[in-house]
């Protein structure tokens, strides 16, 4: 759906239409990152260290989502985004049931791998969606509201699963949430109509032309490196926060699903919604914006992450967690907004699905992983404490975003294609 589209659209089924694709996201990552609140009764009844803890959460979900999403993409480019969604959404919540029924590290390693590969078709098409059903000047406005499922999903999948996990089992809480996308899979695709695209390439966009285009643009890489740092820190801090609160704060299950749900949905949310306001009004006068709004919270925002980590007293860690909570997801409609912009717009789901590959590969894949093998490593010298320090180290690839961010605002001017 591109200019005429969006005039035949109105804006009534424009919100209906955002708001099915946010609810797609947020069981997207409630699915995603439920792992992390049930990591502790995983751990004692399967018997797992910290590392392959940290790779269920990280390596074997973003082995296949970050690969296969520029397949999918292309199709989705190529065929029916909304189709590509709901099958997607299908695939991914059938194994998260799985998941509850795992009965060893490798069989769970096999499940997160489904849950990616079904995850794999969801976002990218998804920004495509959303940038063909709004204009360009609210776009990141849009992307922002979508990209509400990341802190809406997260809480969501930590308040559901400790309760489940607490008052039943850990078991239960997976297949609760698989069951339920099942459920919605067929309500969005009745609802959600594929957008008209008349200016759709009749023949498959092949990945060297969409990659291309990218590859010769500074301002994508810097993007995709500091989203990457970001995604690295963002997602290894969110896996391992439920384990710290619990080891560290001594909070049980169900207390440290609270924390995280009310971290998430105060600091988060307000967070998303504020980069989709900066990065409209901002950006609008200059494209650089689109990038330094995001550097600039990084960069506020990563001391007082490390106070609170450090602290002792939960209700202090929770003041000071509620800033840089909100500033580490500013970048989300900004950013997300520049890459469209960065290639025609048949392309986009391609080129979302390129800047995934990269951002998931590294933060996705490493992030989980390395903050829990950094912390079997520190743990001789540290004991139950070693996960406290391993968080903090992890804190500091939000300074590398901040720089990669800042560095790229003066590319984007250059490379910006409007549409």
């Amino acid at each position: 759906m591109t200019g005429r589209a969006q005039e035949t659209a109105g804006k009534g089924y424009r919100a209906i239409v955002l708001a099915m694709l946010l609810l797609v996201y947020t069981f997207n990552f409630l699915d995603r990152q439920i792992l992390g609140i049930l990591a502790g009764p995983i751990k004692a009844e399967l018997g797992l260290s910290d590392a392959q803890l940290g790779a269920l959460g990280g390596i074997a979900f973003a082995l296949l989502y970050s690969t296969l999403a520029i397949p999918l993409a292309l199709l989705a480019d190529r065929t029916s985004r909304t189709w590509v969604i709901t099958a997607s959404l299908a695939v991914w919540s059938g194994f998260t049931a799985l998941c509850g029924m795992a009965g060893s590290f490798a069989q769970m390693f096999l499940f997160r791998i489904g849950v990616g590969v079904g995850e794999a078709g969801g976002v990218a098409p998804s920004y495509a969606v959303v940038s063909d059903y709004f204009p360009q000047g609210q776009r990141a406005r849009a992307l922002s509201i979508y990209s509400l499922g990341i802190p809406l999903g997260s809480a969501g999948g930590v308040l559901l699963g400790g309760y489940i996990a607490q008052t039943v089992e850990w078991r239960t809480a997976f297949i609760v949430v698989g069951l339920a996308g099942l459920i919605i899979a067929p309500i969005f695709r009745l609802t959600v109509r594929e957008p008209a695209r008349p200016d759709m390439q009749a023949d498959a966009i092949p990945v060297s032309a969409v990659f291309g285009i990218l590859a010769a643009k500074r301002s994508f890489w810097l993007l995709a490196l500091g989203a990457a740092c970001s995604s690295l820190c963002g997602y290894g801090v969110a896996f391992w926060l439920p384990s710290l609160l619990m080891r560290s704060f001594g909070l049980d299950l169900m207390g440290a699903g609270q924390f995280l749900g009310a971290l998430l949905l105060a600091g988060g949310v307000a967070g998303v919604l504020l980069g989709g306001w900066l990065g409209d009004r901002l950006g609008g006068r200059d494209r650089a914006a689109y990038a330094w709004v995001p550097a600039a919270s990084y960069i506020v925002g990563m001391p007082l992450f490390v106070i609170g980590v450090l602290s002792d007293s939960v209700a202090f860690a929770f003041c000071l967690f509620l800033i840089p909570q909100a500033l580490v997801y500013v970048w989300l409609g900004p950013v997300l907004t520049a890459v469209q912009h960065l290639v025609p717009a048949h392309m986009r789901a391609s080129a979302s699905a390129t800047f995934l590959l990269i951002n998931n590969l590294v933060g996705l894949g490493l992030g989980s992983w390395s903050v829990g093998a950094l912390s079997d490593a520190l743990t001789p010298q540290f004991g139950h404490e070693a996960l406290r320090y391993a968080i903090v180290a992890a804190l500091g690839f939000y300074l590398l975003a901040g720089l990669f961010m800042a560095l790229a605002g003066k590319a984007l001017r250059r490379d910006w294609i409007s549409a």
